[in-house]
């Protein structure tokens, strides 16, 4: 199953977003694999600093329970302070619908 998604940085952040992400914790890494995540690339529109998320996922329950991992918890915290993030620190990512696809 193939996800997309978008999320938005704050300005000045594009560096600093890239640098933590080449720096991805190996417990992230894990984590992402053991709840059926693969094939995870992000982009990034520099005009309107917008994240554009691909990730193939094994299973929509599976992928979802990740959210409430302590590692990923820990995660969003680390990354709060340089995206729009919700109350909880979660990133604001809004699900986009796919209409296309070619193999």
């Amino acid at each position: 199953m193939r996800k997309g998604f978008k999320m938005r940085l704050y300005p000045g952040m594009e560096a600093e977003y890239e640098r933590r992400h080449n720096l991805l914790w190996p417990e992230m890494k894990e984590m992402i694999h053991a709840h059926g995540g693969r094939n995870y690339s992000i982009f990034l529109d520099r005009k309107t600093l917008t994240l554009f998320g691909y990730i193939e996922i094994e299973d929509e329950a599976l992928w979802a329970a990740a959210a409430d991992t302590p590692i990923n918890r820990k995660w969003w915290d680390y990354m709060a302070d340089i995206m729009e993030t919700n109350p909880d620190n979660s990133p604001v990512s809004i699900d986009l619908h796919p209409v296309f696809h070619l193999e």
